[in-house]
Protein backbone atom coordinates (compact mmCIF):
# COMPACT_ATOMS: atom_id res chain seq x y z
CA UNK A 1 0.00 0.00 0.00
CA UNK A 2 1.52 3.27 -1.08
CA UNK A 3 -1.35 5.60 -0.28
CA UNK A 4 -3.71 5.78 2.68
CA UNK A 5 -7.15 4.20 2.41
CA UNK A 6 -10.21 5.91 3.83
CA UNK A 7 -13.60 4.25 4.29
CA UNK A 8 -16.78 6.34 4.22
CA UNK A 9 -19.83 4.67 5.77
CA UNK A 10 -22.34 3.05 3.43
CA UNK A 11 -25.16 0.52 3.83
CA UNK A 12 -23.78 -1.39 0.81
CA UNK A 13 -21.08 -4.02 0.59
CA UNK A 14 -22.18 -6.63 3.15
CA UNK A 15 -21.58 -10.28 2.28
CA UNK A 16 -23.60 -13.06 3.90
CA UNK A 17 -20.76 -15.29 5.10
CA UNK A 18 -23.20 -17.90 6.45
CA UNK A 19 -26.93 -17.67 7.19
CA UNK A 20 -27.53 -14.62 9.39
CA UNK A 21 -23.84 -13.61 9.61
CA UNK A 22 -22.99 -10.60 7.46
CA UNK A 23 -19.50 -9.16 7.08
CA UNK A 24 -18.16 -6.06 5.44
CA UNK A 25 -14.49 -5.29 4.93
CA UNK A 26 -14.11 -1.63 5.84
CA UNK A 27 -10.45 -0.80 5.25
CA UNK A 28 -7.06 -2.50 5.22
CA UNK A 29 -3.38 -1.71 5.13
CA UNK A 30 -0.21 -3.70 4.74
CA UNK A 31 -0.54 -5.54 8.06
CA UNK A 32 -4.15 -5.35 9.28
CA UNK A 33 -7.73 -5.48 8.00
CA UNK A 34 -10.83 -3.96 9.67
CA UNK A 35 -14.19 -5.73 9.32
CA UNK A 36 -17.72 -5.06 10.56
CA UNK A 37 -19.99 -8.00 11.36
CA UNK A 38 -23.78 -7.72 11.57
CA UNK A 39 -24.97 -10.78 13.43
CA UNK A 40 -28.55 -12.06 13.59
CA UNK A 41 -29.90 -13.19 16.96
CA UNK A 42 -30.37 -16.94 17.29
CA UNK A 43 -27.65 -17.79 14.74
CA UNK A 44 -24.37 -19.57 15.38
CA UNK A 45 -20.94 -19.10 13.90
CA UNK A 46 -19.53 -22.64 13.70
CA UNK A 47 -16.20 -23.56 15.23
CA UNK A 48 -13.30 -22.61 12.98
CA UNK A 49 -9.72 -21.39 12.99
CA UNK A 50 -7.50 -19.33 10.73
CA UNK A 51 -3.88 -18.26 10.67
CA UNK A 52 -4.61 -14.56 11.31
CA UNK A 53 -4.80 -13.04 14.78
CA UNK A 54 -8.30 -11.65 15.43
CA UNK A 55 -9.04 -8.73 17.76
CA UNK A 56 -12.65 -7.68 18.27
CA UNK A 57 -15.00 -5.25 19.99
CA UNK A 58 -18.74 -5.74 20.53
CA UNK A 59 -20.49 -2.52 19.54
CA UNK A 60 -24.03 -3.67 20.32
CA UNK A 61 -26.00 -6.79 21.20
CA UNK A 62 -24.98 -9.91 23.09
CA UNK A 63 -22.89 -12.86 21.94
CA UNK A 64 -21.31 -15.87 23.59
CA UNK A 65 -17.81 -16.65 22.34
CA UNK A 66 -16.22 -20.05 22.70
CA UNK A 67 -12.44 -19.71 22.42
CA UNK A 68 -10.22 -22.75 22.88
CA UNK A 69 -12.95 -24.53 24.92
CA UNK A 70 -13.56 -21.49 27.19
CA UNK A 71 -16.94 -19.70 27.14
CA UNK A 72 -17.14 -15.88 27.27
CA UNK A 73 -20.38 -13.91 27.67
CA UNK A 74 -19.81 -10.70 25.68
CA UNK A 75 -21.83 -7.50 26.06
CA UNK A 76 -21.46 -4.06 24.39
CA UNK A 77 -18.06 -2.58 25.13
CA UNK A 78 -16.39 -5.98 25.67
CA UNK A 79 -13.43 -6.99 23.51
CA UNK A 80 -11.30 -10.03 22.72
CA UNK A 81 -8.07 -11.16 21.10
CA UNK A 82 -7.82 -14.61 19.51
CA UNK A 83 -4.38 -15.83 18.44
CA UNK A 84 -4.05 -17.38 14.99
CA UNK A 85 -4.68 -21.12 14.84
CA UNK A 86 -7.04 -21.21 17.86
CA UNK A 87 -10.50 -22.84 17.51
CA UNK A 88 -13.36 -20.42 18.17
CA UNK A 89 -17.10 -20.08 17.59
CA UNK A 90 -19.94 -17.76 18.56
CA UNK A 91 -23.58 -17.96 19.57
CA UNK A 92 -25.49 -14.80 18.68
CA UNK A 93 -27.93 -14.21 21.54
CA UNK A 94 -29.58 -11.08 20.06
CA UNK A 95 -28.92 -8.99 16.95
CA UNK A 96 -25.36 -7.72 17.37
CA UNK A 97 -22.65 -5.65 15.70
CA UNK A 98 -18.96 -6.44 16.14
CA UNK A 99 -15.86 -4.78 14.74
CA UNK A 100 -12.80 -6.98 14.22
CA UNK A 101 -9.21 -6.50 13.09
CA UNK A 102 -7.28 -9.32 11.43
CA UNK A 103 -3.50 -9.38 11.23
CA UNK A 104 -1.92 -10.16 8.91
CA UNK A 105 -4.52 -9.11 6.34
CA UNK A 106 -7.06 -11.85 5.58
CA UNK A 107 -6.72 -12.09 1.82
CA UNK A 108 -10.05 -13.94 1.61
CA UNK A 109 -11.75 -10.81 3.06
CA UNK A 110 -10.35 -8.41 0.46
CA UNK A 111 -12.71 -7.15 -2.24
CA UNK A 112 -12.19 -9.04 -5.52
CA UNK A 113 -10.51 -6.04 -7.13
CA UNK A 114 -7.66 -6.34 -4.62
CA UNK A 115 -6.89 -10.04 -5.11
CA UNK A 116 -4.77 -9.71 -8.25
Amino acid sequence: MKQPRVYKTSPEGYIEAIAGIYRKTLVWGNNALLTEFNLTGGKKLPSHQHDEEQVGYLVSGHIILMIDNEKYDMLPGDSWAIPGGIEHSAEIVVDSVAIEVFSPVRRDYLPDLELG
